[in-house]
């Protein structure tokens, strides 16, 4: 595996890059709006293609570099299901996979510090975000943090995984840069508490002040999502009402959620599968979803989540040449909320 932990001098953020090989596809987590140049040198150092990018919580110190990136890339964005930012390609709860090419992560909801935190655990390590920090915890606070909630986070999810867990964290301002579950067990001060009383208590007394990018960071981490709309090509962006009643007889709908988002959440009847991270291939030459659309009369309708996915799919099928494209918008949240039919996958 590929992997490396980059640093954010005037945040004090650690940024988490991971691939499975070389010339396959990377990971990125809690990326740093100014180090943008930074990650994609590094990604073509390493012959990496970005494939998802992921944020495991609002950041209130820093503005995230997953618009950026996504924008530059064609990548992924995602963060916890809990989290009030406008639109991100996927949203994630407890316990399920986040996966490129020879890496999977599963997804730990470990709120406390804010209510959408997440840590992100693999075989031999975890990605605690603010929750677990080297010899400390993150403050509770603001952002609807809460020290009971942080406190089961702790010691009924991060603590219960076996002691020689490798943890990195999302922050460090005393240079240490890794730890492990069983050290951070035995030596962090803030978790040599009897209760949840005692740990709320102690975490109640910090009297922190605020982070000094938090009234710019926040706002900005709140908008995220790319716009859906086409104005030089409104025809490409349809909503779900505009779909379910004005389909025309050839249109193909075509999904491009991963797996496990279409086993969790259905899918639309009669629409086909075609993962984004496939999506290269099927519209290239001699892909499935450019013979499909070189069909006369015939359109294909992608859609997605909430509908991030499904607009960077029109834009690369239009460089690639494939102009009998559209995509809905807002995804298949949209549908379900329009009271389109789902049908089990």
């Amino acid at each position: 595996m590929i992997f490396r932990q980059l640093y954010h001098m005037t945040s004090g953020t650690y940024t988490y890059l991971l691939g499975g090989r070389a010339g396959g596809e990377a990971l990125i987590i809690d990326p740093v709006q100014e180090q943008v140049e930074r990650y994609l040198t590094l990604l073509d150092e390493l012959d990496l293609t970005l494939a998802k990018v992921v944020d495991t919580h609002v950041h209130a110190d820093h503005i995230s570099g997953m618009p950026d990136l996504r924008d530059r890339t064609k990548c992924v964005t995602v963060i916890g299901r809990e989290a009030p930012v406008d639109v991100v390609s996927m949203r994630v709860g407890d316990g399920d996979p986040v996966e490129i090419e020879g890496v999977s992560l599963r997804a730990l909801h470990t709120p406390g510090h804010t209510a959408e935190s997440y840590s992100f655990a693999m075989e031999d390590r975890v990605f605690t975000g603010d929750t677990l920090l080297i010899r400390g915890t993150g403050r509770t606070d603001f952002q609807n943090g809460d020290p009971l909630q942080q406190y089961d986070s702790l010691f009924n999810k991060l603590l219960t995984l076996p002691d020689e867990t490798l943890v990195y964290p999302g922050h460090d301002y005393k240079g240490d840069t890794v730890s492990t579950i069983g050290e951070e067990r035995r030596f962090n001060p803030r978790l040599q508490v009897a209760s949840p009383a005692e740990y709320a208590a102690l975490m109640k007394g910090l009297n922190l002040a605020n982070p000094k990018m938090m009234d710019v960071a926040v706002p900005a981490n709140l908008q995220v999502g790319r716009g859906q709309e086409d104005e030089a090509h409104p025809e490409c962006a349809m909503t779900a009402q505009e779909v379910m009643h004005g389909q025309r007889p050839d249109d193909i709908l075509v999904d491009l959620r991963e797996d496990g988002e279409r086993g969790r959440e259905g899918a639309i009847p009669g629409s086909i599968h075609a993962p984004y991270g496939q999506l290269t291939g099927m519209i290239g030459p001699g892909g499935a979803l450019r013979a499909l659309a070189g069909r006369p009369g015939h359109r294909l309708v992608y859609y997605c989540a909430f509908g991030e996915r499904s607009a960077m799919a029109v834009d690369a099928s239009r460089e690639g040449g494939l102009g009998n494209v559209c995509h809905m918008i807002g995804g298949i949240a949209a549908w379900r909320e329009a009271g389109g039919t789902i049908e089990e996958c």
